[in-house]
């Protein structure tokens, strides 16, 4: 098992450690909830150093980043970020991840803890000799600052105007006397961003948030809360909404699946898919009664399965259950009424619209 350049530092702040994507990774510190809560209502700080960072240069970085991924990396220009996934020839996602564009032919790519290693080897099969691909995983730490707070209290440390940094794009600036990416991007639906810089920085960034955050009640936010939070939002976590088994459109991500631009793995696929049409949907769900759905429980109707819930809380900000899962095409229309097999009891859910919690 890995470990970030601030596991110690999680230990010593009471963190309750478990296995996750290969990396011991703290679950909670003073417990889900009221994490969950202090990113909603203040500010938060999350480690999230296990995710995976890959540099592209070179003169065909943008051909084969054209080539590998579904979204379109040519509306990309120096400073901005974009959402996008990989798909294997048969439409199965390889991972989903993010794109910067740093400079012209000049890329870093962020994927999944998870996939580091089998995204590495994914990718460098179709690496032309003029692409320089490198792994710079292990050197890089990153950590995400959310919540209402989060500006304010970055803005202490750097001279960069944060307020200015549209959301999705980034900057080069000093946080605290490091050099470092600080990017208007996060997986909470809430105001933050998302700083990459040395791993050997770590602790000395870490500190400095705390400090300057103390006034709006900061605190260290765990991969618990991390999982409630993105879940209001209807994001996807990979390994549980999507994977090899699941292709874009089902999953809700045809709006980064590009098939007007020129050829790119499984496109012929994809295009084959929306002729035909989608026999299976992720939805969204939630329960009428207090229960909490998980990952892997039937989805019912008129006593028939029609699919499987894939991420599933109870959520803290509505105090209701809620649920994303697949289900058939003719059960996947907003408001339709399923039921949920929670653990032998079947309870009644509605379909709606996601985010299950809307944000500005």
């Amino acid at each position: 098992m890995k470990r970030t350049p601030l596991y110690n530092v999680h230990v010593k702040a009471g963190g309750k450690i478990v296995p996750f994507g290969g990396f011991e990774m703290p679950v909670q510190y003073a417990g889900i909830v009221e994490e969950h809560k202090t990113v909603r209502n203040a500010v938060g700080v999350f480690d999230v150093s296990h995710m995976g960072e890959f540099f592209v240069k070179g003169k065909q970085a943008l051909s084969f980043l054209q080539k590998i991924t579904i979204n379109d990396v040519s509306k990309l220009s120096p400073g901005k970020a974009q959402y996008s996934a990989m798909c294997y020839e048969n439409a199965g996602i390889v991972d989903d991840l993010l794109i910067y564009m740093q400079a012209e032919n000049n890329y870093m790519v962020v994927v999944n803890a998870s996939n580091i290693d089998k995204d590495f080897e994914w990718m460098s099969k179709v690496l032309s000799p003029e692409v320089i691909f490198e792994n710079k995983s292990d050197e890089t730490a990153l950590l995400a600052i959310q919540g209402p707070k989060s500006l304010e209290t970055l803005q202490k440390l750097t001279d960069v105007r944060l307020a200015e940094i549209p959301y999705y794009h980034f900057v080069q600036g000093n946080v605290s006397g490091i050099e470092m990416i600080i990017s208007r991007t996060g997986y909470t639906g809430e105001l933050g961003f998302e700083i990459y810089f040395p791993s050997a920085e770590a602790e000395k960034a870490w500190n400095a948030l705390f400090e300057a955050g103390k006034e709006f009640g900061i605190a260290p936010i765990g991969l618990g809360a991390r999982d409630t939070l993105r879940l209001e939002m209807g994001y996807c976590l990979y390994g549980n909404d999507i994977d090899q088994t699941t292709n874009p459109l089902e999953a809700g991500l045809g709006w980064i699946t590009k098939l007007s631009k020129e050829n790119f793995t499984a496109k012929s696929v994809l295009e084959e898919i929306k002729t035909k049409g989608l026999n299976r949907k992720l939805v969204g769900m939630v329960l009428h009664e207090k229960a909490i759905p998980r990952h892997g429980y039937a989805v019912t109707a008129n006593g028939e399965n029609i699919g499987t819930v894939t991420s599933g809380t109870f959520s803290p900000s509505l105090e209701k259950g809620i649920a994303m899962g697949y289900v058939t095409l003719q059960h996947s229309k907003i408001d339709t009424e399923v039921f949920i097999d929670v653990r032998g009891k079947i309870m009644k859910a509605t379909v709606v619209q996601l985010p299950f919690l809307k944000k500005n």
